[in-house]
């Protein structure tokens, strides 16, 4: 007995030490370095635009702005800082210099730098400020610093390629540890450089001597990544919108990238065929300008918009690098700070319980037969440990099995990067009801791929993975997650037909219609109704789950377009002017340029008695001919006209919300809105929607 005992004991020491000398997969294709490595682990972060075109209200600055235009109220790096980590962000990437050459440190090498500004009285850094709030609160620091000089009046020339490689010697060197020198593809054209106002070209590819600058980063930063078209650290993801493609490869072709390289819808994938290890980085902005504009603040994106960037980012095999528009005080805005809560609240929800911790791991191959790479290293938590096949398996399948049905409706997958990016294609099924049910066919993986789901009750997850090489998976998750409580978004169209929507099909609409609160016991949404007389429309989204609601919107409702028509404009093109009564506000109509000012006449179909009007201005990024000041009549006949309204549309430029304007009730089936002034002072108006108020 004692004998079997200590056979049995040297037969397990034995097999353990056979598992010590099952080889590794070897490395396949292109692998990351150590410092791409620690890169990926930080996966969102946060993007600081803020210089001097915050003071003039600009993107792109021509370099002719003055220092002294530069004077932050209550600059506060510390409030950028706490933010951002309360946010779940792991580092601040801060455009210490934009194309206006303006340098938010005191750079010995231009006078367009913060110390001949107000700021601080010429004694302030903010790079240094910035650098001590992000070590404060644990964050990294990143730099961006602009190639382009639209200031320098040696740019274009070999004169200026060394003043930037003196100024990202300064930036390197002074602040401390840097996680990424960021550069953009924006070189060459129209500037001031130095008062000569002109345009200059560069040779994209070796003007700025790039092998040099990357050196000098490799020399002072070595633990840092580098950020460009192509890298050579970093790649752009090819859009600012805030995803990358389903199919993304962490490699590229790096020798044929280059800033400002024109096939950049490429960069959305990768190259399956890369040369090297380039993973993509999602910038994208928090509003629809990089910098801040008062007039966006009414244009912060949704919680609904803000998930839907996490998942096609950071849950298609990219980071996040989610942009903050300080503004003119110096601080993250009170809307952008309520956002990005938001969003890190809803994502502490999805992810709140890793279900693949409570299940049973089985695969078709383990690499060696053996436990050092068993199925079930997926669920250890060890990113350094993974489940493995072997060199000739490149098709396997792996099962995870509930004690019983559970529901799932996420699943994320990270792969063994260190060893290459291997898988192109794998499929997700659930077993419900003794049944396996697809779930999903998808391609790449990568460091981590995210994938949401219509929730199902399994008693199993199987996951079939197609690779380039042995498969090397690294970890697997699943999640219940919440319904997406959203506020409901309401339209209602020319013909008056309203329809409302949610961002999550799981949440239910439900509206009154006689001025009541509506409750989960009011009548629910299932489809479009039609709404053609003043109404006034109460509405809330209830989640079904938990009894939880939002808070009741309200929306007024009066007589529908369907009967409008545009019957005269007094210039541009009056087929494109029925965008002003579609009531979309989406649409926008301008008129042509006139000397005199712009109107539009509408014909309402009938006669009723009016006691406003509405005026939605045009809300893009780039707004033109929002009127400023303005003339509203109204006619029975078309021939006779009565000057209802006049006036000013206040902080219009600043918060070019929706205009409600309202009068002495007058007769009226012609109406004409005439844009006396517009805020940009130009010859046109816009107009995104027209609406009336009607006497009740």
């Amino acid at each position: 007995m004692k004998r079997s005992y200590f056979h049995l004991i040297y037969i397990v020491l034995f097999c353990l030490s056979c598992q010590k000398d099952i080889p590794a997969p070897a490395p396949f294709g292109p692998i990351p370095t150590e410092n791409q490595l620690l890169w990926h682990e930080l996966e969102y972060y946060a993007f600081i635009h803020f210089n001097m075109n915050t003071f003039t209200n600009k993107e792109w600055g021509d370099g002719s702005e003055k220092p002294s235009q530069f004077n932050p109220t209550e600059l506060d790096t510390r409030q950028w800082a706490r933010v951002a980590k309360d946010a779940g962000m792991t580092g601040i990437i801060i455009t210490a210099k934009h194309h206006d050459g303006f340098c938010l440190w005191p750079s010995e090498y231009t006078e367009h730098t913060v110390k001949n500004s107000p700021w601080r009285n010429g004694k302030g850094d903010l790079i240094k400020e910035l650098s001590e709030a992000c070590k404060e609160y644990g964050l990294k620091l990143g730099i961006y610093l602009s190639p382009w000089d639209r200031n320098h009046a040696e740019y274009g020339r070999p004169e200026y390629v060394e003043v930037f490689h003196n100024q990202l010697k300064e930036l390197l060197t002074n602040y401390g540890d840097v996680f990424e020198v960021w550069f953009d593809g924006a070189n060459g054209g129209s500037g001031y450089y130095g008062g000569a106002n002109e345009s200059r070209t560069i040779d994209r590819k070796n003007y700025y001597n790039w092998n040099k600058t990357y050196a000098l980063i490799k020399e002072l930063q070595p633990n840092a990544v580098i950020f460009g078209d192509g890298g050579p650290g970093v790649r752009w993801v090819g859009n600012e919108e805030g995803w990358a493609n389903e199919t993304n490869w962490s490699l590229l072709r790096r020798d044929e990238v280059y800033p400002g390289y024109p096939k950049y819808v490429e960069l959305r994938s990768g190259h399956e065929d890369g040369t090297h290890w380039v993973p993509a980085e999602v910038d994208v902005s928090i509003r629809p300008g990089w910098y801040y504009h008062p007039s966006e603040d009414v244009q912060v994106k949704s919680l609904e918009h803000l998930t839907k960037i996490y998942y096609e980012s950071v849950g298609r095999n990219g980071s996040l690098l989610l942009n903050l528009p300080v503004d003119k005080r110096g601080l993250v805005h009170e809307r952008d700070v309520e956002q990005l809560m938001a969003l890190k609240k809803q994502l502490d929800r999805d992810f709140a319980k890793n279900l693949a911790k409570e299940a049973s791991i089985t695969a078709t191959n383990i690499r060696g037969n053996g436990s050092k790479y068993r199925a079930s290293r997926v669920t250890d938590g060890n990113g350094e440990t993974y489940w493995a096949t072997d060199d000739a398996v490149k098709e396997a399948s792996i099962t995870l099995t509930f004690e019983k049905p559970t529901e799932v409706n996420r699943i994320l997958l990270e792969e063994y990067i260190s060893l290459g990016q291997r898988v192109k294609a794998f499929t997700v099924e659930a077993k419900v009801d003794g049944e396996w049910k697809l779930i999903d066919s998808q391609t790449t993986i990568g460091d981590k791929r995210i994938l949401r789901f219509d929730t199902v009750t399994a008693s199993e997850i199987r996951v079939h993975i197609k690779a380039k090489a042995a498969i090397t998976i690294s970890n697997i998750e699943l999640y219940r997650a919440p319904n997406l409580l959203t506020t409901p978004e309401i339209n209602r169209s020319k013909e008056g037909e309203v329809t409302m929507k949610v961002a999550d099909k799981n949440i239910d609409i439900y509206y009154t219609t006689d001025g009541s609160k509506p409750t989960a016991n009011s009548k629910k949404y299932n489809a479009p109704f039609i709404i053609n007389h003043p109404t006034r429309l109460n509405v809330i989204a209830y989640n079904p789950e938990n009894g939880e609601q939002t808070t009741p919107k309200t929306v007024s409702l009066d007589i529908s377009k369907k009967d409008w028509k545009v019957v005269d404009v007094s210039s541009g093109k009056i087929a494109d002017a029925y965008r002003v009564i579609d009531d979309n506000p989406k649409t926008v109509w301008g008129s042509g340029e006139s000397n005199r000012p712009n109107e539009v006449v509408i014909d309402l179909g009938s006669a009723y008695l009016l006691e406003g009007f509405t005026y939605m201005p045009l809300q893009g990024r780039w707004p033109y001919g929002i009127i400023s000041n303005y003339e509203f009549s109204v006619s029975t006949n078309k021939r006779t006209w009565k000057t209802a309204a006049t006036g000013e549309f206040g902080n219009i430029k600043n918060n070019p919300i929706e205009q409600i304007v309202t009068f002495k009730p007058l007769k009226a089936r012609y109406i004409k809105l005439k844009g006396v002034k517009t805020v940009d002072d130009s010859k046109r108006i816009s107009i995104g929607e027209i609406g009336v108020i009607t006497k009740k």
